[in-house]
């Protein structure tokens, strides 16, 4: 079923997402906010605790969810999920992929077991995700998918060689699929966060050198708070973003914009 139309064109009250990496950091943000902004969203991940977690506050907000597991590395529980997303709500219209992991490690040290794994979790899972949701958006019409990118995705950090290749990627598949479904109604764009502090990085960054150089070079002075991602994501994932595709929009409180002298 089509979303009805509303005055508010940040409205997503019809619609469905299904956020793949939902249940913790930023995935579990983004999936709140669009459920507050009146979506259904379904928000799976590889740990049936925080899945169920995260549905019980998807329900507390008045919309509808289901508990799914799924694993970026599988490609069946991925169908599956999508599958039983379709069944639950008809449609899949908002797809956001913010699974991840990454490993710090000298690039020469680096073995071939942690960078396969690196980036068959960060890019072949979104690649994976995006081959598995988005034919049903191009059927329909309309669609929306929106990859969580890295400011690694333009700079390169140390010792995150791996990851940073996956984000680069990540950039690329966002515009290339962009270019390919943007003729079927089908926006494809991407959130570029700059450091915001979740259970994977809090003490690198509240209790290390490296998070002191983090906050000197954005402008800002501060870290981002993940209710700061919602609102970008909301757009992306809205009528008033109908005209924008291929664009990794940064939230980083200035830091790509200071440069490294800054």
């Amino acid at each position: 079923m089509a979303a009805e139309q509303s005055t508010n064109r940040f409205d997503l009250s019809g619609r469905t997402a299904l956020v793949i990496g939902g249940s913790s950091g930023i995935g579990r943000a983004i999936a709140l906010g669009l459920a507050e902004a009146g979506a259904d969203v379904v928000a799976s991940s590889r740990r049936p605790a925080e899945v169920a977690s995260v549905a019980a506050e998807i329900r507390r907000h008045g919309r509808r969810t289901i508990e799914a597991v799924s694993d970026v590395l599988d490609r069946p529980s991925l169908e599956k999920l999508h599958a039983d997303t379709v069944a639950a709500f008809g449609r899949v219209d908002i797809l956001v992929n913010a699974a991840g992991t990454t490993k710090r490690v000298p690039t020469l040290e680096c073995s071939e077991k942690d960078w396969h794994r690196i980036l068959e979790t960060n890019l072949t899972g979104t690649f994976r995700a995006c081959q598995i949701v988005a034919p049903g958006m191009v059927r329909h019409g309309w669609g929306r998918i929106i990859n969580i990118a890295s400011l690694a995705t333009f700079l390169a950090f140390y010792e995150v060689a791996a990851y940073g290749a996956s984000k680069a990627g990540m950039g690329a598949l966002t515009r290339s699929l962009a270019v390919e479904l943007s003729r079927h109604g089908v926006c494809v764009n991407a959130i570029a966060p700059g450091f915001f502090p979740t259970a994977l990085n809090e003490e690198l960054l509240t209790k290390t050198p490296r998070g002191r150089e983090v906050l000197m070079r954005t402008p800002m002075q501060r870290y981002g708070k993940l209710e700061e991602l919602v609102g970008t994501a909301v757009f992306l994932a809205s009528e008033s973003a109908s005209f924008v595709t291929g664009q990794i929009l940064a939230v980083d409180g200035g830091y790509l914009a200071s440069g490294v002298n800054q």
